[in-house]
């Protein structure tokens, strides 16, 4: 172990051959993507394994048992280990919250207040507000995608840009619920707290949304409104234990306190009003748990396989590359923004790509001197703007399958995704106007 501890503390110079794990991973993905013609058959865990096997068989010069050491102290980073507690309290907290009935009050709430002179604003804002109260994009456009094809039909707008409005407000709240995977990831690779990251990446965001709000009323002010909402029962109880969480996390508590707390407010809630029983509120527990035991799986092999890049001088090959082509802060948070954009088209999914990309991140942070919560809001926007615009996403994918693939195809709702597209651009002018 001693030999293991003395060979960690060498500084090891760059070395491109150490990247090949990754490079395999991407290959053995993207291939197998193509291939199938689904960016979600192969699964990214059994991915990883793979690119963890050639990890292990690199740098002859050390034993197996050294490697492996290293790699059980990459898998348990003490960073590593608090962000798949804080999946797994997460997964927990949103399933008895769902399961409490908590997703249809807000939906049902929202829907009683949507405007009748805007509905496609009022559609964007309706997700906005879902998505960041249930952290999940992709429930959120399941949810909705309904009630916007419904919309188009009754008034004529472009089937494309009513679910537009849908994505894009899922978007908006996947990059800033405290509940969400990419917000968990992007802080807790970055070492910084989730109202630190939420004040910032507010900042970035919200001249974006702002505008976007206009473009859809601008679109939208000639139409003849024939809709009529059929709205539905809500309880302003059950949306409470989102709405604790939302606060207690601006406030600074805890993030671990705060999702325990709101797992038993909601399941309080739940048992009260007679949507399950005590047995019920631990099985919902149980599932909310085993729905995030992929993703913390993957962050330990990230975690491991990502500390032997580093040794073998994979890290310090990219930080050394980019500086070759980058000075300054400004220089290293486009580098942090392009690491994750590219990463995101690779993979398809924001949560996999930050956790991927947050470690090499982290290192140019600290290079550069970039606050944690100014790369973790690069990590977490660019992502959000890149999984927000890609054909081949889980977001655009669940819209297009819901809608009906024969009405509309996920190429014609990118040209009314006006949201991501100011999101990026918004993040790209916070890199050169914005304070770190």
């Amino acid at each position: 172990m001693n030999s293991v501890n003395q060979a960690d503390k060498q500084t090891p110079k760059g070395n491109g051959f150490a990247l090949l794990p990754l490079i395999s991973f991407l290959f053995v993905y993207l291939c197998t993507s193509i291939v199938t013609g689904d960016f979600y058959k192969m699964p990214v865990s059994v991915a990883f394994l793979i690119s963890l096997g050639i990890a292990l068989f690199q740098n002859k010069s050390r034993s197996l048992h050294d490697k492996l050491e290293s790699f059980c102290k990459g898998a348990g980073n003490s960073d590593i280990m608090l962000m798949s507690l804080i999946f797994i309290l997460a997964g927990a907290f949103a399933t008895v919250a769902k399961e409490m009935g908590a997703v249809d009050s807000v939906v049902n709430f929202s829907l009683a207040f949507m405007p009748s002179n805007m509905l496609l604003a009022g559609v964007f804002l309706i997700a906005c507000f879902i998505s960041i109260s249930i952290g999940t994009s992709v429930g959120t456009i399941a949810a909705l995608t309904p009630m916007a094809v419904g919309i188009a039909e009754s008034t004529g707008f472009h089937i494309g840009l009513s679910l537009s409005a849908v994505v894009s407000g899922a978007m908006f709240g996947d990059n800033l619920s405290m509940i969400s995977d990419t917000t968990i990831a992007a802080t807790r690779s970055q070492g910084c707290t989730m109202r630190d990251k939420f004040r910032t990446n507010f900042r970035i965001v919200f001249p974006a949304a702002l505008i976007t709000i206009f473009i859809y009323i601008y679109l939208t002010s000639s139409a003849e409104n024939t809709f009529s909402i059929q709205n539905g029962e809500y309880s302003l109880v059950k949306i409470f234990p989102y709405l604790f969480v939302l606060v207690a996390a601006i406030l600074g508590i805890n993030v671990t306190v705060v999702l325990t707390l709101g797992t038993l407010i909601a399941g309080g809630i739940g048992i009260y009003s007679g949507d399950f029983d005590t047995w019920g509120f631990v099985h919902n527990i149980s599932t909310g748990i085993q729905g995030m035991s992929e993703l913390v799986i993957i962050c330990i092999l990230v975690g491991g396989t990502f500390e032997l890049i580093r040794y073998n001088g994979g890290i310090q090959f990219i930080l050394n590359k980019i500086e070759k082509n980058i000075s300054g802060q400004k220089g290293g948070q486009i580098g942090i923004a392009l690491l994750v954009f590219l990463t995101n088209l690779c993979t398809a999914n924001n949560t996999i790509a930050i956790v991927i990309s947050g470690p090499i991140a982290k290192n140019i942070a600290d290079k550069y001197g970039i606050s944690g919560r100014k790369s973790a809001s690069l990590l977490d926007t660019f992502s959000c703007f890149t999984q927000g615009i890609i054909p081949y996403g889980a977001q655009l994918l669940t819209a297009v399958g819901i809608a009906g693939v024969s009405l509309v195809s996920p190429i014609e709702v990118m040209q009314y995704l006006f949201y991501p597209i100011l999101m990026g651009i918004s993040a790209v002018i916070a890199i050169f106007f914005f304070k770190n």
